[in-house]
């Protein structure tokens, strides 16, 4: 993938350049930002690059290794999970997802975590790097370059590690091999360990500037003008979710109305509507119920913002904009920091296994209780 494949982040195509033409390239960089930001499409252009892809001139090839991500001195580790009927004794890696993972990559270096597991079928799984990644990538990195120049590991979304996988990980970085470069892409670099964190040259990479997005949406998916401005303002720097709010009943839609329903039940203070609720969005894969909160931390800020009345400030759909009009009103000073930390709980709780009918009920009863007291 070559860096003029990337949409916008011009600053950082630069910086990864300047360290390749001035010799300085760390053995191990960690991409930090928002998926639609682009940090995989960023790192998969750098390994490109060091591997020897350019805009112009590359031997045919190594042209033809990379955009097919076949090259062997390229290797990937990345979130997986156990297929249906796997052996119990059987050992999962992302060797085992290899064919879905470079067919998605030739399709789009743009893709979200959720794209993924509906690729891999993951159902109600909690995707992960397993620990026996770590014996499988031990041994490419023991094998000398293919092509004699550097080695390139990325590994996406590595907050997603088994504690065992980090602790080898670690390891290789303190003490890595020979020409090879560790390439992480997280979109949580918090949920690292410092130490592993200590040991990488972070990259902040920003969401994509207003006209990079737009040119990239008027040349990609063919937009006219105005259309690509508005997108573009909604999305706020996020390509991913510029391309979903093109997609009609996307998955934003969905939430949307989940929402509604979840805030109009809380209006009516209507116990039965709420257990219903809770029974329908128990249903949905944990991943998905995460996504949910997610989307509803959004639109209790947004709402807070609507009050102001300042358009500036507010990144709403037609359709989200309308239900705020008479709703925002109930989302003021005196709740609004409260149901964005109940969000924040009850997420965390889905995280970590907790049973989603409880957890989304009470979240049901909570949210019926600070809208109606305020």
């Amino acid at each position: 993938m070559k860096f003029s494949e990337v949409i916008g982040q011009d600053d950082v195509k630069s910086r990864l350049m300047q360290m390749v033409s001035e010799n300085r390239v760390p053995h191990a960089l960690m991409f930090c930002g928002e998926g639609g930001s682009g940090i995989l499409a960023l790192a998969l252009a750098f390994a490109s690059y060091l591997l020897g892809q350019r805009e112009e001139g590359t031997p045919a090839h190594v042209e033809a290794m990379i955009n097919t991500f076949q090259h062997p001195d390229l290797h990937f580790v990345f979130p997986v999970v156990r297929p249906p009927k796997t052996p119990s004794d059987k050992k999962i890696t992302s060797d085992d997802f290899l064919r879905q993972w470079t067919t998605l990559l030739t399709e789009t270096a743009y893709f979200s975590f959720e794209e993924w597991l509906d690729r891999i079928n993951a159902g109600n799984q909690q995707a992960q790097i397993f620990a026996a990644e770590g014996d499988v990538l031990a041994h490419k990195l023991s094998l000398k370059s293919s092509q004699g120049g550097f080695k390139t590991i990325i590994i996406w979304l590595p907050e997603r590690m088994h504690v065992v996988f980090a602790n080898k990980i670690l390891k290789l970085l303190e003490e890595p091999p020979a020409q090879t470069v560790f390439l992480l892409v997280t979109e949580a670099p918090q949920l690292l360990l410092e130490t592993i964190r200590s040991r990488v040259q972070r990259i902040d990479v920003k969401r994509i500037l207003p006209e990079a997005l737009e040119k990239a949406l008027i040349e990609r998916r063919g937009m006219d003008e105005a259309t690509a401005h508005q997108t573009a303002r909604i999305a706020r720097g996020d390509w991913l979710r510029a391309i979903e709010t093109l997609e009609a009943g996307g998955e934003r839609e969905e939430f949307f109305e989940i929402f509604v329903t979840m805030m109009r039940i809380a209006y009516r203070r209507d116990p039965k509507a709420m257990k219903a609720w809770t029974d329908g969005v128990a249903k949905l894969g944990r991943e998905k119920q995460r996504r949910l909160l997610a989307y509803f931390a959004a639109q209790v800020r947004e709402n807070f913002a609507f009050n102001f009345a300042d358009n500036d400030i507010v990144y709403l759909t037609g359709e989200e904009a309308a239900f705020s009009r008479n709703f925002a009103r109930f989302i003021n000073e005196r709740n609004v920091q409260r149901l964005l930390a109940l969000i924040d709980r009850t997420s965390i709780a889905i995280g970590q296994n907790a049973n989603p009918k409880m957890q989304f009920f009470d979240f049901a009863l909570q949210t019926t209780a600070m809208l109606v007291r305020n």
